[in-house]
């Protein structure tokens, strides 16, 4: 009897043991399919890593006119600003190496060089990096759900920026970047400004959406959308170090000299209207000449310049 006693005794030890190793397994089981399973998801989504050039240009963000705010939402404020810019203030010795906004990744000549940056311990994606490029900074698209800062917090030439999968589509939204041209040297955002990307990939192209919202300087949301292609030969540019010279020797005889246009007096406030016929009330931009049915009201006002002379821009001989 005393041996029965013993030898049921040893075998519920065992089937304890048994099942407690069998709940420990499961437990251990499900904490790595779980660990994996949220670490799937930063790579199972599309993969954006590459130098991507621009395939083409829905904006004219390179034009030499310095007054041609046509088809850019700005109000009376940021008409305001645009006019009264000139263009000299760059050579002022604080604003030699200050960089343009995110905002220009759509509107300049910049290509999009993108890599990951992944945790060192689990591989995770921490964050998107798309690399600085001549005077634009780099932009960092966290993905690991930290919070933008308070809207006190310090601001950049680059920003804050926080990404989430939509699908197959990656969204981020970037914060706290100062202001800066939203086209080159001829409209402009303020430090409270947002915009939020949106990247679809197809294949070899990349289509990035920018939807940029201002409540200073612009009455309704500025979007745009540039089209990339991926390419195995960049033409790199990097960030290099920038040190002030001296420029303009009147603000460095001067440094309390501040270059301005007073309002209405800007000199070429009707260069385009003079070079292209376009009204002036659609030089000065608004949300109203976004829109395809704003061209209804110039149909009497507009008048096509004449064709250059033969020999001259193509005309012909």
């Amino acid at each position: 009897m005393g041996s029965d006693s013993l030898l049921i005794a040893m075998v519920g030890i065992s089937v304890r043991l048994t099942a407690a190793v069998e709940s420990a397994f499961r437990r251990t089981a499900v904490a790595i399919i779980s660990v994996l399973l949220q670490t799937a998801p930063a790579f199972a989504q599309v993969d954006l890593t590459g130098t991507w050039v621009r395939s083409s240009q829905s904006d004219n963000g390179a034009a030499r006119e310095q007054i041609d705010l046509l088809g850019i939402p700005v109000s009376a404020d940021g008409r305001a600003k645009a006019l009264s810019y000139d263009i000299g203030s760059l050579s002022a010795t604080e604003r030699q190496c200050q960089m343009y906004p995110p905002f220009y990744a759509f509107t300049g000549p910049f290509p999009l060089q993108i890599s990951i940056e992944q945790d060192p311990i689990t591989q995770r994606l921490l964050a998107w990096k798309i690399a600085g490029w001549g005077d634009r900074d780099a932009t960092t698209i966290w993905m690991d759900g930290r919070p933008h800062p308070s809207r006190y917090a310090p601001h950049s030439h680059g920003g804050f920026t926080t990404g989430t999968w939509e699908g197959d589509t990656l969204t981020a939204v970037t914060t706290h970047f100062k202001m800066g041209d939203i086209k080159r040297h001829r409209a402009f955002n303020s430090d409270r400004a947002t915009l939020t990307y949106r990247f679809n990939r197809h294949g070899d192209m990349l289509t990035v959406t920018g939807i940029l919202e201002d409540p200073v300087y612009l009455a309704e949301p500025y979007v745009l959308t540039e089209i990339f292609r991926l390419t195995t030969a960049p033409n790199s540019f990097p960030l290099t170090a920038c040190e002030p010279i001296e420029e303009l020797p009147s603000l460095h005889e001067d440094p309390t000299l501040v270059l301005h246009h007073l309002p209405g007096k800007h000199p070429a406030m009707n260069e385009v209207t003079e070079r292209y016929n376009i009204p002036l009330e659609a030089v000065l931009g608004g949300p109203e000449t976004m829109y395809p049915e704003y061209r209804k009201r110039l149909r009497d006002k507009y008048v096509p310049p004449r064709p250059p002379a033969p020999g001259r821009g193509g005309g012909a001989k």
